[in-house]
């Protein structure tokens, strides 16, 4: 290797001889190492708090300046050296700086702080939560395989299983996702993924993730848990079995909505498969949007505090006002939470579901008075959205879809930011007495 080269891997932290000569990906004796991250990542132990962990881990120290903030590495490929080619000859792309699709500083830097949050060894940052969740997908089952997953998964992922796994050779069963009955039912022998999240969307219904994946074990299937409504903050699923978890960064990762973005998190050996994936589809996080995920995760521990306080002041009035006809949140228990696992939870995060009397007229009104959210799609950010998803998320379910699932007329999505609560809980107020027979009964 020519000395500028040496220089050059020395600085971005990977020397020569770092990877040896890799045997066949189904070689047991195969090593993989963690991340991928470079000498110069700050790597933390799992045991330190998420409040610290969303602050420090994986940004990358620059030796040349000593920039306290992760560089923007803002390009598309790099300079090839023999550490280059010993990569593409042994397999390890993914952890060499060779092109931006296959890997690049800014994406370790990020990666590696979800890794920790989450509870993981390795992640993979892409270009939306749909990306990550098809690029998981994809590449944890094949032809002639079963999936199990629940009729009220976001739409996106519903679209995905029911219209494009079916072409692709994959079978998929919809179940209630907290009735374990009915998913030990389906399970069969060709069953090789189940894919539930940790809340539902809109529902927000709570499966029984750690029975859930002990069912996946006894089966030698793999589940993959979307934890977007909860994030590492309110749930590590990985801790409770889980053998992937997918994230939308869009949503509170990134929490400002100025950011597409997706995330996986899981075993090394798993990653390295989605990974390969995603390369395949081509959907990349390119470093700008790395760098703004990252500077959002720095605060995730503030703003999930904030956000779980909201919700759950804000469930508790609307399930004491007239013009709602059914609340849905955790911290209102009821049947519908009633086999709830309370200590898989450190919180229930930001969202709360209702419906509104008088149906979607009633729903539309009552949107157009509130004065603080915005009236718009998408959740988790720092600022109040609201939007119905009858009309957006899951406009393209039938009406018999909807009814199946239970979502009624009238029912509304309410993503609470970091705003005071008194202000927001006013503002819900003057929205619902504005409608024909309002008032707090």
């Amino acid at each position: 290797m020519r000395v500028a080269d040496k220089q050059r891997r020395t600085a971005i932290g990977f020397e020569e001889g770092r990877t040896t000569r890799a045997g066949w990906f189904n070689d047991l004796t195969r090593s993989r190492f963690a991340g991928p991250v470079t000498e110069h990542n700050r790597v933390l132990a799992r045991s330190v708090s998420p409040e610290t962990l969303a602050v420090h881990a994986g940004t990358y120290e620059d030796p040349l300046t000593g920039s306290v903030g992760t560089p923007i590495f803002q390009t598309s490929t790099f300079l090839l050296d023999d550490a280059s080619y010993a990569a593409f000859s042994d397999g390890a792309m993914r952890d060499v700086p060779i092109y931006t699709r296959y890997g690049n500083p800014s994406q370790w830097a990020v990666q590696e702080k979800i890794a920790a949050l989450e509870g993981g060894t390795s992640a993979l940052v892409t270009s939306s939560g749909m990306s990550a969740i098809a690029s998981t997908v994809y590449a944890l089952t094949n032809a002639g395989s079963h999936i199990i997953s629940a009729y009220d998964v976001y739409g996106g992922t519903y679209n995905l299983l029911h219209e494009d796994m079916p072409s692709a050779g994959r079978e998929v069963t919809f179940v209630d996702p907290t009735d374990l009955d009915a998913i030990r039912a389906a399970m069969r022998p060709e069953t090789q993924l189940l894919l539930f999240e940790t809340l539902t969307n809109p529902l927000l219904k709570a499966p029984p993730i750690r029975e859930i994946a002990e069912l996946a074990r006894e089966h030698k299937a793999l589940l993959v848990v979307d934890n977007t409504f909860l994030t590492p903050l309110n749930m590590q699923p990985l801790k409770l079995g889980a053998d992937v978890v997918v994230h939308s960064a869009t949503k509170y990762l990134s929490g400002h909505s100025d950011l597409t973005a997706g995330a996986v998190v899981g075993k090394r050996k798993f990653l390295d498969r989605i990974w390969a994936q995603a390369l395949r589809f081509g959907g990349t996080l390119e470093p700008l949007g790395c760098f703004l995920l990252e500077r959002g995760l720095k605060t995730l521990a503030l703003r999930v505090q904030r956000q779980n306080e909201n919700a759950r002041e804000i469930a508790k009035y609307l399930a004491a006002h007239r013009q709602i006809a059914q609340v849905h949140h955790p911290e209102l228990g009821g049947a519908q939470y009633a086999g709830l696992e309370r200590d898989s939870y450190a919180g229930f995060g930001g969202m709360v579901s209702f419906e509104v009397r008088g149906g979607d007229d009633a729903a539309l009104a009552f949107m157009r008075n509130l004065k603080v959210p915005y009236v718009a799609t998408s959740l988790g950010g720092v600022e109040s959205l609201v939007s119905m998803p009858g009309n957006t998320s899951h406009s393209s379910l039938t009406a018999r879809q909807c009814a199946l699932i239970g979502i009624r007329p009238g029912l509304v999505r309410y993503s609470a930011g970091i705003e005071n609560i008194h202000d927001l809980v006013r503002d819900l107020e003057d929205a619902l007495d504005a409608l024909d027979g309002g008032g707090p009964r």
